[in-house]
């Protein structure tokens, strides 16, 4: 799909969606159409109410006019997205053919809700099934919007790819995308580009620098555990890096204490922390972003076999805190505890923010319209909150506190890897990771989003389909670019 911005658009075109408020006039760029447009107003066949959607045809020429309603507080990037898209799906439009967007809302926020609208919107991931005959393929779709916007249009579509690769990351077959996978998917992202080094921590590596529970996580299977570490410089010499780690469970059985079935299924998409980083790793390289970024993914399947780890297991991780297992379930902060560890001791960057499907209780408390955010600095809280509400990537802040320690505290390690029953589950998740990101300094500058909700969808929402949404990409990229 091909996204450009131009004001006016060319006289060529014969398609146009039109987004009208209730009561504003407009006007069609061909006399025919706007001609049929104050007939249907007339014949009261159109109001502009929000959702409503009226074609236009003469002869090859099609204009759909997409109602907002009258209050627009009520229609909000999401909303405005999902009306694109289901515009944009219309059988009466030629996917063949050029589409011409005119928004009458003309504002950033709209003109970047239609582009995900579209983009997002029209992502399908159907590598294995049979195409349908009478079914639409949107991938050489051209659209081209009215906008004086170009530039943050086109970018916003550049976004939205990054975004789909981590969907496309996390659909896969877990089979197929091991660490392996990933770590060619990340080095055909980075290639020669100068400014990208990678550094790849295989078993061996993990094994001699001591992250020992990253390697109990993956006892169990016979994949290959990676921590892949991209180092991006985008910006100036001795200006401060900030690390995205992201949690990629390859595959997550649940160890010993195995999933059900119904939690097991969708298991796949438990490394879309991970899928996030790379989706923004690919975004900061064609967006030329100016700032510092480590790129950090910590890879390993929890699978069961005769070398599985125990519940009941005491492990040593590699900042030298002690961990006792009370569930094989609770795998991915494991993993990133090496992980936060490794980089805050050996590269000390001046924020660390991961990125997890962490946990189920983050969905019992914001649903899976909000991703949590966790943190005990005021201002990268301000930071990541901004990002979210600019891109509609949302985030929601839970509390950190003081109390929190005792919910993990353990009486046969330092710490225990799951919190009280029934109780705070993502906030005690992320108290866990917070001693490793802060083991060496309380200084540290550190961040958990928690995607258990928005990043793995079970049903469709708004214009996301089922499946991984690349919850974390979008709110990523802004960060890094402010």
């Amino acid at each position: 799909m091909k996204i450009s911005a131009l004001r006016p658009l060319p006289g060529s075109l014969v398609q146009f969606i039109l987004f009208v408020p209730q009561t504003q006039t407009f006007a069609i760029p061909d006399a025919e159409l706007q001609r049929l447009a104050v007939e249907a107003v007339f014949a009261k066949k159109f109001s502009g109410k929000k959702d409503e959607l009226v074609p236009l045809i003469k002869g090859e020429k099609v204009c759909l006019l997409a109602g907002l309603g009258d209050k627009r507080e009520a229609v909000n990037m999401r909303k405005m997205g999902l009306i694109a898209k289901n515009a944009l799906q219309s059988k009466h439009l030629d996917v063949n053919k050029p589409v011409g967007l005119i928004p009458l809302w003309d504002s950033e926020a709209h003109i970047k809700a239609i582009v995900d609208g579209a983009k997002l919107g029209l992502y399908k991931w159907n590598k294995y099934i049979a195409q349908k005959e009478d079914e639409a393929d949107y991938s050489s779709l051209e659209i081209l919007i009215d906008t004086p916007y170009a530039e943050m249009a086109e970018r916003e579509a550049a976004v939205c790819d990054g975004v789909n690769l981590a969907r496309d990351l996390g659909n896969e077959n877990a089979d197929a995308a091991d660490s392996l996978y990933l770590e060619k998917a990340i080095l055909d992202i980075v290639k020669d580009d100068p400014r990208c080094m990678v550094k790849i921590l295989n078993r061996k590596e993990l094994e001699e620098k001591g992250l020992r529970l990253h390697l109990a996580v993956n006892q169990g299977s016979a994949k290959e555990p990676k921590l892949i570490i991209v180092s991006y410089k985008g910006g100036k010499d001795g200006d401060p890096f900030t690390a995205l780690v992201g949690k990629g469970i390859t595959f997550d059985s649940g160890g010993l204490n195995l999933k059900t079935t119904a939690s097991m299924v969708d298991m796949r998409l438990d490394m879309c922390g991970a899928a996030a980083v790379i989706g923004t790793l690919r975004n900061a390289l064609q967006l030329n972003l100016r700032r510092n970024v480590y790129f950090v993914c910590g890879l390993a399947e929890n699978a069961i076999g005769p070398k599985a780890y125990k519940p009941g297991d005491v492990v040593v991780g590699y900042c030298g805190k002690s961990v006792e297992i009370l569930n094989t379930d609770a795998e991915g902060r494991l993993v990133l505890a090496d992980a936060l560890s490794y980089m805050a001791r050996n590269y000390k960057p001046d924020a660390l923010i991961d990125i997890a499907t962490l946990t189920g209780a983050v969905v019992v408390a914001l649903g899976y319209e909000y991703t949590g955010l966790m943190t005990s600095d005021d201002n990268l809280a301000n930071q990541l909150l901004a990002a979210a509400e600019a891109t509609d990537d949302r985030a929601w802040r839970l509390p950190i506190y003081p109390e929190l320690q005792e919910h993990v505290k353990s009486q046969f390690a330092d710490i225990k890897n799951i919190g009280q029953p029934s109780c705070a589950g993502s906030i005690s998740g992320g108290e866990f990771l917070r001693q490793f990101a802060q083991c060496d300094s309380e200084s540290q500058k550190w961040a958990h989003l928690d995607i258990g909700g928005t990043g793995t969808l079970e049903k469709d929402l708004a214009y996301f389909k089922v499946g991984a949404s690349g919850a974390g990409v979008r709110l990523f990229t802004e960060f890094l670019s402010r």
